[in-house]
């Protein structure tokens, strides 16, 4: 476990890639960071489907450089606390799906488990690309197979 820098609490980019402060959590960080994700995702679902879009390219632009920043100013690549990897894979996830808090805990519970595991070429990915940009692509892989996953489900239940 990776003890979360008081720098969080001060410094805003550190704090946004934090998950505005949901992975400083003792226990299971990345977690946190889904749960923090969740009810953003409520609002954020309001959104027309091509701005859900274009948000979710800002994010994981803007991710890429959040936690690229924070992982080089600590001297830890994708310290256990960074989260904003989470926050965006769970955005994505839920992409184009029904707005209910049983598809948000399916999508919640999916993501995690794939997100954990890190099924190929997952954990490849998560071990060699570096930066900011690896922070947010194994997120982003596991958000697809999630996802995906959610889409089926979706499709053989209507």
């Amino acid at each position: 476990m990776n003890k979360a820098p008081a720098s969080i609490w001060r410094n805003p980019v550190h704090f946004l890639a934090f998950g505005l402060g949901s992975g400083a959590s003792p226990w299971a960080p990345g977690t946190a960071g889904t749960l923090a994700a969740v009810p953003i995702y409520f609002l954020l679902a309001q959104l027309p489907l091509a701005y859900y879009l274009a948000m979710l390219l800002l994010t994981f632009v803007m991710g890429c450089w959040l936690c690229g920043k924070t992982s080089s100013d600590l001297g830890v690549h994708d310290h256990g606390g960074i989260v904003w990897d989470e926050f965006v894979g769970y955005w994505l996830t839920m992409l184009a799906l029904p707005v209910s808090w049983s598809w948000a805990l399916a999508g919640f519970v999916l993501f995690r488990i794939f997100d954990i595991l890190k099924p190929w070429p997952i954990r490849w990915i998560d071990k060699k690309v570096e930066g900011g940009f690896g922070i947010m692509l194994d997120d982003v892989l596991a958000a697809v197979y999630a996802g995906g996953l959610l889409h089926l489900a979706y499709y053989w239940l209507n």
